[in-house]
């Protein structure tokens, strides 16, 4: 390959390639597509380069796009930054540190180095800019004639045109009248500088049109006679042009809309109109009429723009160049155009009625007579012309025109040439004819050699007519053309060929533009000097006044003029010729004339003949530094200290000639004339200038153009002879103290440009002149002056020395530099690094671009010094300290600097060349001062301080980002080690040599260093390691001799070590660092302190595995932690519970972060120990501490709506706040107490779901590999929520479909398995409140909190599966999972301790379905009744159609004939239990489903009553069923008419021990009684014969409901045909009293203890028949088949048997004084009672458990049970040896539960502390005790004296109400 460019390409797409796609994969698709787009340029230049057919330039260009791409690319996709140079990688190796550091800054900038002008070049170039125009069509649609349109550029500030024309010619159509020029009609307006582009341009087009006079009347003028006449005019902002086209070569279109004049009078000034929007003044001729134009703006030189766009060039592109010279001047550009321009005239009526129509017609003519050929030129685009007519003003006698043309004549003919305008009268009339009635002419140039100035010339108009000839031009020629020339003309014939008509006159103006003619009289008088030698002093002096652009016209010839009168009279002229040629060369340096000064270095070696002009212009020279002391205007002396470059230039020239031409004679004149006028430049920089401003800005124009004159010395003088000259004068200047600001600019960059110079490249010279140079800016960096200036000038020596770094010389130029600078050096780093950090703590960000840019000029200074350094300099530099004590400071100067470098950020992170180069030059440094840190600090003169400042330099250097090479791709890493090797195993080496050379001062870095070693062992590098091992060793074994342990040792390197974890070190490896790595072990099993070694190293590997545990779970989203409990470190447990809290936080997972919170304040005691300050706590007394984290962790749990857990909080600061009596903070946290009852009634919280998870495989994390666990969900997340949220945490993970165990081989597999599925939690809690008049929304929060045990099942037939009913067979297999922890928690996850299966019978299944289901339909009816679900009773419909239709055609009948057969009972008489409950629930469902119908009968749409009538028919087929099968009475009948029946009560009256009111509503809303007498019978001895009350309600379509009152006996009579009553002992239906509203409410239902009735539908269980991890909505509903399998599987996934979820439909609790303790624990039954007057719905739908109330009453009125004698069954499942019955609560206290936590208080509450609700003789019992809460917040359980006490309590917050308002 050619190019190393193309190298380059070709390997940085190959990684492009990579990192492109994984783009795509990130979701970067912006930057996707844009790197796309550069790695498709980058092809597409690759190409091009390859195939070589490319010019010097175009290469060039192509690699500078290739190289703006690539460090675009790497910078957008982080990669390293490449250092370039010539758009060429750079080898770090061949230049300094110095120059790579600028690379490095001009690539980040510029995309490229900079390459700068020289100094003292003069100011920048300008750029010139050029416009583009191209016409695309001109639409107009009244102009059936040809037109000329003329384009120009407008400048409305000076109301000038500043560019010539484009003129396109059209046909009648519309299109180019050539058609050759078809799609070819573009221009190029040239020359325009950035000040035109801020002027306000407009481009201005004028049409004219070729036709008739007036262009809608055919009589005016024949057809055949064609004039010239206005037509239109458009305008268009250039600023709207600039806004538009925003980047460079884009062409844009734009329409200019062309406005015609009312007035031709107006049209001279039509445009400026258009711009000022005198609307008045023009009209549109329509709408769609306009110019289509493209414009586009280009940049730069000419020939450049032409190479460029070679494509647009091709188009016969015609040039429009400014009227006038451009800014900048190029020598070689020939112009000679003269601008004319047809201003106005005015002329006589003549004798005519009307105006004339007058035409003028131009001519240019040559001495001789002859009509110039071409020299007319109307506009660029077409061809020239020999004559011109203007356009026609219609009947106007002072016309004004105001057109331009341009006169292109040849300079051999411009001398002699004239112009000649006729004067012609349009006729309108048949004939048409043009009648020539007067003309005028000028010359183009006067006699004296100028040619017209220009201005405007008013010309006289002479008479003439058709008949007058020309042929004799000397006839008119003779007479003046104008006034001046009038008043010049003395003797003028009397008669004269042409008569003048004194009232007829023609304004005309002109503009030159020559590079070869002037209009400056005095030039042209300096030129002809010798005509005039009396007026040369006059003349020399008024040089100054000539225009510039005049002068460099003629440069050449004004430099010979003045040499000619130099050598003509030296004497005379020689002050004013210098004075001449010192503003000739100044002005040079104006940026118009920059490109002069090649011209003027070729006049001087070619053309400059001034032999003896030497003497002269030094003499003078001298002369004016001699009198800058004394001259107080010395603005001549700083021109001339300006133009010194030149000016030696010609002196150096002139001795040449003059030495050629006398074979070197007076030489030593010529030396000593030097050597003078050098004392005088010495004598200038030596006078003090701090008085003289002056005088400042002389010496500052001198030391600027001194370095400009090295190279013409070198020309005369020998290398040596120039420096010491350049010595001298720069060690005349004054030291910095000395001069003012300023100056020191100056004086430094007179130095910079010097060491830039050729002079110092030569080995001689530099020796001679770097001492001045290090003495000055040794100077300055003491005192911190200048620094980037000097920065620069120390970069330009080293980028020398290190190309001469061969040469013998370059080693003493460097102990040179050693000596002056290395010290400096390192105090001004360290004083720029000191206020970098000072600026970022104040500024919170990086010091600012300045102080960054000082930072890094200067550490790449000493980089460069230091690299250049050998063995030798490092030993004299080492030797040359006079004592220790300035060793020791330079070397604690020395590693400072060198830690700073790694703390800092002085290179950004992509700065990877920099970043190696700096860690060599440290390493190998660092190399070369240990051996004179061990030789001088060591042993009896041992300094703990330098060596401490050493071991920290190494730790640094080792841990440093930039070294670690594990990240970086194989081919980076194999790279870098090839160069370099891998350094931070050399500076290991390093430090282990100097660690063993420490002997018995090892203990002075014990404990201390432990950390900084711990954090080298933590550098995933193995070799590091090894290396290290033995240190901790050393450690160790000095530790247990000083003090017979090293417990210091462990603490310190615990504390280190997971400081360093949490910052991200250290990698799996190293958790075996110390433990499995032999090279400790053995040195350990020598020592007689093995046992504790192996100890500790053990500790220390459990807490790494740990502590890499918990960052491996900070890299996930989930945040979750596993407490570190192995480890007895009190203060970094504490501190795990802060992060572990945080992480909670920033999840808002607030109940987790309360809880852990708690283990803090559980370490924490009442108490007033002061504790010092720790994390963010003040220091504060213990008591202070514990309460404000009592308040934060009432705060958590409130955010976490755990409510319950805060209210025991709140009664343990309430017991403080009231021991200590700050009734302040005890009213504030009863309030809060208060607050929290509230919220628990009325707000509403969402039950999360609960969901197993299992990690298989060896893939995982150590924490999580082969085990399960159970994670509670968030709010509303689902199982597929919860699933798709693990996988993305896994994203490796392959989901289990199904929930079996896995096996060995899938444990110890490499891959990720993940298995998930939704579990049930199993309440655990004993104090659940069990009344039934608790709201849900209590009752539900228990089942979901403080549990430990969960639950899923599996379906399986066990034995063969019975295929006539299926139910039989039916088995349940209950898996229970046992958590290590309850949840919630400190964390969202707890592990699976263990697990337990039970299997549960068909029949144990069949009773918990029905249950179910009877709880579903109970719960759906409430809410109607609450008018939840007001006007859509499609919800109701469908599960009563559900119910009855599986009831009727299989479900439940499906269970009778699997368990009701005398068979099946026979055959399992252990069961007969279970069969009657099951019976009771069926009976239960049958009333639930009547009084369903009757609800749906009110609500349901008429529209909808055939499906109520066919619900009603298959009521009675389930009611006859069941009654048939059990022979059991039904609750309820529904009679054909549309009333139902419903037996709402059926008590004996024995067993009500109080009279029972029971309420009714008549018609007009009053509440009637019915007091039924109690019986005499003691409750314990029912009697059948007593009387039953019954109350049959009649519910009818659109009646009031009526109450009948019956006897037993007389229900049995009237209705014996539709219920029978049986007894089936204690088998009977009992049911309260309930009453209605007056708004015909249905009737409430009984309650019943059911189980579980979930509202949502159940989460799906692992034995779903969709999938494993999918959810089972299946209702007991649909025909035979659907029923069986709906009652078969609908409780697969559900949570049986106690647990809920959270309910919404909730009642509120009934108020005391509308019940009856006694009447409610006196029935053996459920009773239901009401709120208020008007209930609206059950009192509540979800009771919790199946249990008897009696269990309430104190033990000695407990009734037993008849159906109570079973054995008590756990919540397991399994049957408990002793403990209370499945039906009673145990009264005892909480069982104990494994994880301690605030236990959530009883409902109902305590009513501690109420004034009258405790009677006095139990007050005692009641007083407050300080109780500990550790890691359980509980009160104590149901007790005797508290339900004594409930009666009183109630009764008081009944009067309360009362007395409320």
């Amino acid at each position: 390959l050619l190019y190393p460019i193309i190298t380059e390409t070709t390997s940085t797409l190959q990684e492009w390639g990579m990192l492109w796609k994984q783009l795509y994969v990130k979701h970067k698709v912006d930057l996707f597509h844009k790197l796309r787009h550069v790695m498709n340029e980058l092809f597409d230049l690759r190409r091009q380069l390859i195939q070589g057919h490319l010019a010097q330039d175009q290469t060039r260009e192509i690699k500078r796009h290739i190289t703006v791409r690539l460090d675009w690319g790497n910078e957008h996709l982080g990669l390293d930054l490449v250092p370039r140079k010539e758009f060429e990688m750079v080898d770090p190796d061949h230049i300094s540190a110095s120059e790579l550091y600028k690379m490095h800054a001009s690539s980040r900038h510029c995309g490229q180095p900079s390459t700068s002008l020289r100094h003292g070049d003069g100011c920048r170039v300008p750029v010139q800019h050029h416009l583009f125009i191209n016409l695309k069509s001109f639409t107009y649609n009244t102009i059936s004639e040809e037109a000329d349109v003329f384009f120009s550029l407008y400048d409305t500030r000076d109301n000038k045109q500043i560019s010539e024309k484009f003129m396109v010619r059209l046909n009648k159509n519309g299109g180019p009248k050539n058609p050759e020029k078809v799609d070819r009609l573009c221009a190029l307006f040239t020359d325009l500088s950035s000040k035109d582009l801020k002027r306000d341009l407009y481009i201005v087009a004028h049409v004219i049109r070729t036709g008739r006079m007036l262009l809608n009347d055919s009589k005016k003028g024949p057809p055949h006679v064609q004039y010239r006449r206005p037509y239109g005019c458009a305008a268009l902002a250039m600023s709207d042009v600039f806004h538009t086209i925003t980047d460079l070569k884009e062409e844009k279109d734009f329409v200019l809309k062309v406005y015609t004049c009312n007035n031709e009078n107006e049209w001279f000034q039509i445009h400026e109109n258009i711009i000022r929007k005198s609307s008045t003044k023009y009209s549109a001729p329509s709408t769609n009429y306009g110019l289509i134009i493209s414009l586009q703006l280009l940049r730069g030189e000419l020939d450049q723009i032409r190479r460029e766009n070679q494509a647009v060039f091709s188009r016969s592109l015609a040039i429009m160049r400014k009227l006038g010279f451009s800014d900048v001047i190029v020598p070689g550009d020939t112009r000679n155009d003269l601008y004319l321009t047809l201003e106005r005239g005015d002329f006589e009526r003549g004798g005519k009625s009307v105006q004339k129509n007058i035409e003028v017609t131009i001519y240019v003519l040559y001495a001789d007579g002859d009509t110039l050929k071409d020299c007319i030129s109307l506009g660029s685009g077409e061809p020239n012309t020999s004559e011109h007519r203007s356009f026609v003003l219609y009947h106007n006698n002072s016309p004004r025109w105001s057109e331009m043309i341009k006169l292109p004549i040849p300079i051999d003919r411009f001398r002699g040439s004239h112009l000649r305008f006729e004067f012609r009268h349009c006729s309108t009339k048949d004939k048409g004819e043009k009648k020539l009635f007067g003309f005028s002419f000028t010359p183009l140039m006067r006699e004296d050699g100028t040619t017209l100035s220009d201005e405007s010339h008013e010309l006289y108009v002479y008479k003439c007519d058709e008949n007058a000839t020309f042929s004799n031009q000397g006839l008119y020629l003779s007479m003046p053309c104008c006034k001046e020339d009038f008043n010049s003309c003395l003797n003028l014939p009397s008669t004269l060929p042409f008569q003048r008509n004194p009232k007829e006159t023609f304004w005309v103006s002109t503009q030159l533009c020559s590079t070869k003619l002037t209009q400056n009289v005095d030039l042209l008088a300096l030129l002809n000097w010798k005509a005039h030698t009396d007026r040369v002093l006059d003349i020399l002096g008024r040089l100054r006044h000539i225009n510039g652009e005049e002068i460099v016209k003629f440069l050449r010839d004004v430099l010979d003029t003045l040499f000619c009168l130099l050598d003509d009279n030296t004497d005379k002229y020689g002050p004013l010729v210098f004075q001449s040629l010192v503003f000739i060369i100044n002005l040079l340096r104006d940026s118009r004339f920059y490109h002069f000064r090649p011209v003027m270095e070729a006049y001087i070696q070619n053309h400059f003949a001034g032999a003896l002009a030497y003497k002269e212009l030094i003499r003078c020279l001298k002369w004016y530094m001699d009198r800058s002391a004394e001259v107080v205007r010395q603005d001549h002396i700083q021109e001339a200290m300006k133009a010194l470059e030149y000016l030696f230039k010609f002196i150096v020239q002139s001795r040449i000639l003059y030495s050629r031409a006398t074979c070197g004679m007076e030489e030593d004149q010529f030396r000593a004339s030097i050597q003078e006028l050098f004392q005088s430049i010495r004598f200038v920089l030596s006078l003090d200038s701090r008085s003289s401003e002056t005088l400042v800005f002389t010496q500052a124009a001198l030391l600027n153009s001194f370095p400009d004159i090295f190279d013409e010395l070198l020309q005369m003088f020998t290398v040596q002879e120039v420096a010491e000259y350049v010595r001298g004068t720069l060690g005349s200047m004054p030291s910095t103290v000395d001069i003012g600001q300023s100056m020191d600019v100056v004086k430094l960059q007179s130095i910079a440009r010097t060491v830039e110079s050729r002079l110092f490249f030569f080995p001689e010279s530099r020796s001679i002149l770097l001492p001045v140079v290090l003495h000055h800016i040794h100077l300055h960096l003491r005192q911190q002056r200048e620094l980037l200036i000097c920065s620069g000038i120390l970069t330009s020596i080293f980028s020398i020395i290190k190309t001469s770094s061969m040469e013998s010389s370059v080693q003493e130029e460097v102990e040179m530099m050693v000596e002056s600078l290395l010290d400096v050096l390192l105090q001004t780093l360290l004083s720029i690094m000191s206020k970098s950090q000072s600026l970022e703590t104040a500024r919170g960000q990086r010091c600012p671009q300045c102080t960054a840019e000082i930072t890094g000029e200067y550490v790449s200074t000493l980089l460069s010094l230091l690299r250049q350094m050998t063995e030798i300099h490092f030993h004299h530099l080492l030797n040359n300290f006079h004592s220790k004590e300035e060793l020791k400071e330079f070397l604690l100067k020395i590693f400072c600097v060198f830690r700073n470098l790694m703390k800092l950020t002085i290179f950004p992170r992509d700065w990877s060349v920099m970043r190696l180069l700096t860690s060599h030059v440290i390493v190998a440094t660092t190399q070369y001062l240990s051996p004179a840190l061990h030789k001088n600090f060591s042993e009896a003169d041992f300094d703990f301080k330098v060596w401490n400042s050493f071991f920290s330099l190494t730790v640094l250097y080792i841990n440093q980002p930039s070294l670690q090479l594990e990240p970086l791709t194989l081919a980076k890493r194999k790279k870098v080690l090839d160069k370099y090797g891998d350094m931070r195993v050399m500076m290991a080496y390093e430090l282990f040599s100097m660690w063993q050379k420490l002997g018995e001062n090892k203990p002075h870095f014990i404990p201390g260093m432990m950390g900084p070693f711990l954090g080298v062992t933590l550098v995933p590098q193995s070799e590091v390691r090894n290396i290290m091992i033995p240190i901790f060793h050393d450690m160790m074994d000095w530790e247990q001799r000083k003090n017979g342990n090293f417990k210091l040792v462990e603490a310190e390197l615990m504390d280190k070590l997971e400081s360093m974890v949490a910052d991200g070190k250290g990698d799996a490896p190293t958790t075996s660092v110390f433990y499995s790595y032999s090279i400790l072990l053995e040195k350990i099993e020598q020592e007689t302190w093995r046992e504790t070694g192996i100890s500790f190293v053990t500790s220390v590997t459990r807490l790494m595995e740990r502590l890499l545990d918990y960052r491996d779970c900070m890299k996930g989203d989930e945040m979750e932690n596993k407490k570190i409990g192995e480890i007895n470190k009190e203060d970094m447990y504490i501190r795990y519970i802060h992060k572990l809290c945080d992480l909670h936080l920033h999840a808002e997972d607030y109940t987790e972060a309360a809880f852990t919170l708690l283990l803090y304040w559980e370490l924490l005691h009442w108490e007033d120990r002061p504790l010092r300050e720790f994390l963010h706590y003040p220091a504060q007394s213990e008591w202070q501490r514990k309460e404000g984290l009592s308040r934060k962790v009432l705060h958590y749990f409130n955010k976490g709506k755990c409510w319950e857990y805060g209210i025991s909080l709140c009664r343990e600061l309430a017991f403080q706040y009231e021991t200590l009596y700050d009734y302040q903070s005890l009213s504030w946290i009863r309030k809060m107490e208060a607050a929290y009852y509230d919220n628990i009634i009325e707000q509403q919280r969402i039950e999360p779901e609960f969901f197993r998870m299992g990690f298989y495989g060896r893939k995982f994390p150590f924490f999580l590999r082969n085990k399960e666990f159970v994670c509670r969900g968030y709010n509303y997340e689902r199982l597929e929520d919860f699933q798709q949220r693990m996988l993305g945490e896994f994203p490796h993970a392959i989901a289990m479909q199904h929930p079996n165990q896995p096996d060995d081989a899938l444990l110890q597999s490499d891959v990720q398995y993940l298995q998930i599925y939704a579990v049930t939690p199993v309440s655990d809690i004993t104090d659940v409140p069990q009344l039934e008049r608790v709201p849900e929304r209590i009752k539900s929060f228990y089942r979901i909190n403080n549990v430990t045990r969960f639950h899923y099942d599996r379906p399986f037939h066990k034995g063969p599966k019975d295929r006539e009913n299926e139910f039989r067979s039916l088995w349940i297999e209950r898996t229970t999972l046992i958590l290590s922890r309850p949840l919630p928690g400190i964390s969202r996850w707890a592990e699976v301790e263990k697990r337990e299966l039970l299997e549960v019978s068909p029949l144990e299944n069949a009773i918990y379905v029905v249950e179910n289901k009877t709880q579903e339909l109970r719960t759906l009816i409430s809410q109607y009744q609450h008018r939840q679900h007001q006007g859509n009773i499609n919800p109701l419909s469908m599960l009563l159609n559900g119910v009855i239709d599986a009831a009727v055609n299989g479900g439940i009948a499906r269970y009778q004939e699997a368990f009701f057969e005398k068979d099946y009972m026979n055959s399992h008489a252990e069961d007969t239990e279970k069969i009657t409950q099951l019976k009771d629930l069926m009976q239960e469902q049958v009333h639930i489903l009547g009084v369903g119908l009757a609800v749906h009968e009110k609500l349901v749409h008429p529209e909808m009553r055939p499906l109520h009538k066919k619900l009603i028919e298959q009521f009675h087929m389930m009611r006859t069923g069941l009654h048939q099968v059990s022979g059991s009475t039904y609750s309820s009948v529904y009679y054909p008419n549309g009333s139902l029946m419903s037996v709402m009560m059926l008590l004996p009256p024995h067993q009500r021990v109080n009279n029972t009111m029971y309420y009714t509503m008549t018609e007009n809303g009053q509440v009637l009684t019915d007091l039924q007498g109690a019986s005499s019978c003691p409750p314990s001895h029912p009697g059948p014969s007593h009387q039953v009350t019954l109350i049959i309600y009649t519910l009818s379509m659109g009646k009031s409901p009526s109450a009948v009152m019956y006897t037993r006996q007389e229900v049995l009579e009237v209705y014996s045909d539709m219920i029978v009553f049986t007894s089936l002992g204690h088998f009977l239906m009992h049911f309260d009293a309930f009453h209605h509203q007056n708004s015909d409410p249905p009737p409430a239902l009984p309650v019943r203890s059911l189980r579980k009735s979930p509202l949502h539908p159940i989460p799906g269980s692992p034995t779903s028949p969709q999938s494993a991890l999918g959810g089972s909505n299946s209702t007991l509903s649909g025909s035979a088949s659907s029923g069986v399998s709906s009652l078969s599987e609908s409780n697969f996934g559900a949570q049986y048997p106690d647990a809920q979820t959270v309910r919404n439909d909730a009642m509120e609790p009934l108020p005391s004084h509308l019940w009856t303790p006694d009447e409610y624990l006196a029935s053996p039954y459920l009773h239901i009672h009401y709120s208020g007057p008007e209930p609206e719905s059950l009192d509540h739908v979800r009771p919790f458990h199946y249990r008897n109330p009696v269990s309430h009453l104190p033990h000695s009125q407990t009734h037993s049970h008849p159906h109570s004698h079973h054995q008590p069954v756990g919540l397991d499942g399994h049957p408990h040896p002793h403990g209370p019955t499945h039906h009673q609560i145990p009264i005892h206290g909480p069982h104990h539960i494994p994880y301690r936590r605030p236990q959530p208080p009883a409902v109902p509450p305590k009513p501690y502390l109420r004034e009258g609700c405790i009677p006095e003789e139990d007050l005692s019992s009641l007083v407050p005790q300080p109780i500990p809460l550790p890691r359980r917040i509980f009160h104590s359980p149901h007790s005797h004296r508290e339900e004594l006490a409930k009666a009183a309590w109630e009764q008081c917050i009944s009067e309360e109400h009362e007395e409320t308002p």
